[in-house]
């Protein structure tokens, strides 16, 4: 950790400093966490549009970011690099000689090309943990195809195990390789700052979206190795115990965890069906994952006598696991809980006006995660922090003053490569 004074006093990472070079989801949700937890994240965007999700859907009006930005940048500072110029990487150089941290999600090769790789700047900065997140991974055939959740979904065998019997392959509703794999990252990063205290000594970390959707088929591959047979989709359903799974009732659906005995058995009694828990066709646990669909048939016709609001209160009071399906607008608008818990918050943005974020979902006691600044503008602190670092980079290690280049003269690389 740097010993820089820190404004943000006594979160949890502050005086961490993070050079955020990633762009649309994995990386920025990775530091964004860091950042709402207190590191002074600065995000380093070309200078000819930033980061993809300025333009995505959802934007405010001519010339504005998103809402898919906002989403994924508060707390961070935006500085524009031209990384293509001899003077956008001496400046990059610059801030990576002040800083703990470098995240990218660039596809294998690119850091290398731009002058940007573990081996560039961990000899500017011995310490640095330089942490990569892309589709595939670094090595192995697949390293150098385009890392997209869908696709990541598709070959780990996740999409063959979601959606309804017999259905054609779904995707999971949330993007969970962009997501898992920026979660991943986050506890890799923190894991690497333990050791480099310990040690003294930065490292790569490097994680992807394949890798962490394989990571979280635990269930999956237990069953793939306990049967020889490749699990197929079930639904809502557990592929390990059940009742576990969403029911129709008479006016939409609930979701039921009565997933041992004495669950199955208050379910039983909650519902008036106390004769089901004597029926040998649902005796054990595996009795009943043999004859799901029976059972599900038979709990449906019963919930169908009353509504999902009735059903819930009914086996929450019986000690059953239980809950409505509920859309995002009454997740979001609505339930007394997202309120409780600070979930949805607000920010001002200079541009956009008042505008809603996600809140930050750790609880830290003694050091909370905050909401501190607004999804940065491009460029929004380009002389802000160019300024910093000209203060406390060593002005002899300084590229372009210690070779003569002239600022803003085009870095030898081959035409045409793109990050």
């Amino acid at each position: 950790m740097n010993d820089r004074t820190d404004p943000d006093g006594d979160a949890a990472l502050a005086g961490l400093r993070v050079v955020d070079l990633t762009q649309v989801m994995a990386g920025p949700y990775c530091t964004m966490i860091l950042a709402d937890l207190g590191a002074d994240v600065i995000k380093v965007e070309n200078p000819g549009g930033g980061d993809q999700t300025r333009h995505s859907w959802g934007e405010t009006g001519e010339g504005r970011d998103s809402t898919a930005f906002f989403a994924l940048n508060r707390n961070k500072r935006s500085v524009c690099l031209d990384l293509k110029t001899e003077q956008g990487l001496a400046d990059l150089h610059d801030l990576v000689r002040t800083a703990d941290i470098v995240v990218h999600n660039w596809r294998p090769g690119v850091a290398e090309r731009l002058g940007a790789d573990y081996e560039t700047l961990s000899a500017l900065n011995p310490g640095l943990i330089y942490a990569s997140v892309s589709g595939f991974g670094s090595s192995g055939p697949y390293a150098q195809r385009p890392g997209y959740d869908l696709i990541a979904q598709g070959m780990t065998g996740a999409m063959s195990v979601t959606g309804e019997p017999g259905g054609r392959p779904v995707k999971n509703g949330l993007p969970v390789g962009d997501l898992g794999a920026g979660l991943l990252m986050v506890g890799g990063i923190l894991a690497a700052c333990l050791y480099r205290q310990r040690t003294g000594r930065g490292q790569c970390v490097e994680t992807s979206l394949y890798e962490a959707i394989i990571a979280m088929s635990v269930w999956e591959s237990t069953e793939y190795w306990a049967t020889g047979e490749p699990p197929a989709p079930l639904g809502s359903a557990n592929r390990m115990s059940g009742p576990y799974q969403a029911l129709r009732t008479r006016d939409g659906h609930l979701t039921v965890g009565a997933n041992n005995q004495r669950l199955w058995h208050g379910l039983c009694g909650a519902l008036g069906l106390e004769h089901l828990a004597g029926d040998p066709r649902f005796a054990t646990n595996m009795d009943r994952m043999d004859h799901r669909d029976e059972l599900a048939a038979l709990l449906e016709e019963r919930l169908a006598d009353d509504d999902t609001a009735a059903w819930v209160d009914a086996l929450l009071a019986a000690g059953v696991p239980a809950g409505p399906i509920l859309d995002y607008a009454q997740v979001l608008d609505e339930d007394p809980h997202v309120k409780a818990r600070g979930l949805v918050r607000e920010m001002d943005h200079p541009v956009a006006g008042r505008v809603k974020v996600l809140g930050p979902p750790l609880t830290l006691g003694a050091s909370p995660a905050t909401l501190r600044r607004h999804p940065p503008l491009i460029g929004e602190h380009t002389e802000e922090v160019l300024a910093e670092i000209r203060r406390t980079a060593p002005r002899a290690e300084r590229r372009g003053e210690r070779s003569g280049e002239r600022p803003g003269e085009p870095a030898r690389r081959p035409d045409g490569e793109e990050a």
